[in-house]
């Protein structure tokens, strides 16, 4: 299937990533400024692609140790426990609260995973400028758009628990080093996909000028 064929940037239009108005801007380079709201247009995010694979490669580091370190410390008097989110969703899984650990296991686990494996795929393909299934890849990063923000639900349950357990006299908890880590992880990939131009997975069918 061709995908070639007149396109607004081709005809020199520019859509602002601030108020999202599409406008052509004048020839002068000092002028090139949405007429709305006067910030600087750009056919393309600004070294987008570098900066998203600074970032993804960041979390890439930080996904180790935000599976491997301590998460959550629970205390009793009788007792004292360290888990890792794995170690935490075994526990879950081993008490009954099967449905809880599944959720946990895919959104601590496999949602960063698929985020950092997805957009590194998408990366690669822009940068070999790629033809293949354009289509896909697009719909592709609005999925990694969609779940990122479900990579944050380990935390909420760490805060929740910590909130509800610190209310008894005799029991504390509280986040463990993992948890910055997994925390830093979360964030990176939300700024790397929100670097990453999906336009420039339409830039090789544009016809030259």
């Amino acid at each position: 299937m061709r995908y070639d064929g007149i396109t607004a940037a081709s005809l020199g239009f520019r859509a602002c990533h601030v108020c999202g108005l599409v406008s052509r801007p004048g020839d002068d380079p000092a002028k090139i400024h949405c007429p709305r709201c006067t910030a600087r247009l750009h056919s393309r995010k600004p070294h987008g692609t570098e900066q998203c694979w600074a970032l993804l490669i960041t979390a890439y580091i930080l996904y180790l140790p935000a599976n491997m370190m301590t998460i959550m410390e629970t205390g009793s008097l009788v007792s004292y426990r360290q888990d890792t989110i794995l170690s935490g969703v075994v526990h879950l899984w081993q008490n009954g609260s099967m449905g809880i650990a599944v959720i946990v296991f895919v959104a601590s686990i496999m949602v960063p995973l698929f985020k950092l494996i997805a957009l590194t795929y998408l990366l690669i393909s822009v940068q070999k400028r790629s033809k293949d299934h354009p289509a896909e890849r697009t719909r592709l990063y609005r999925l990694v758009e969609l779940v990122g923000r479900w990579s944050m639900l380990d935390i909420y349950v760490v805060t929740l628990l910590a909130a509800l357990v610190q209310m008894q006299s005799l029991a504390t908890v509280k986040a463990g080093p993992g948890a910055i880590a997994f925390g830093a992880v979360v964030v990176l990939t939300m700024f790397a996909a929100m670097r990453f131009d999906p336009r420039l997975i339409w830039d090789p069918f544009q016809k030259e000028s």
